[in-house]
């Protein structure tokens, strides 16, 4: 089993707003079904209201993020499945119930997690 992760930044779900309610029922649907297959491992959306901070290795800390990257957002579902297939599937459904693309990764193995 590995882990892969399912995200979209925050410009690619262009969605009115009176479809927004629709939006966030369908994608929860799809959430609850991932709970209930056993898959589910997080989800979430980056709270883009509070911005990022830089924490160095001696403890320092700067306002913001790293200055040469894009900016971090948008929504973000772990899931834990047998084949990349299975991945490609659960991605097609969230895709589907949040009107836009979604990108998905695979985590590297690590036997610590």
């Amino acid at each position: 089993m590995a882990k892969y992760l399912i995200s979209f930044p925050s410009i690619a779900m262009d969605v009115p707003d009176s479809e927004m309610m629709t939006v966030g029922r369908d994608a929860r649907a799809v959430i609850r079904e991932a709970k209930e297959a056993g898959v589910y491992v997080f989800g979430g959306g980056i709270n883009e209201s509070v911005p990022p901070v830089l924490v160095s290795a001696d403890g320092a800390v700067a306002e913001g993020g790293y200055p040469w990257a894009p900016p971090l957002d948008g929504g973000f579902t772990i899931l834990e499945l047998a084949t990349r297939e299975d991945a490609i599937v659960w991605a097609a459904r969230i895709a589907k119930a949040c009107r836009c693309d979604q990108e998905l990764r695979v985590f590297m193995f690590d036997p610590e997690s």
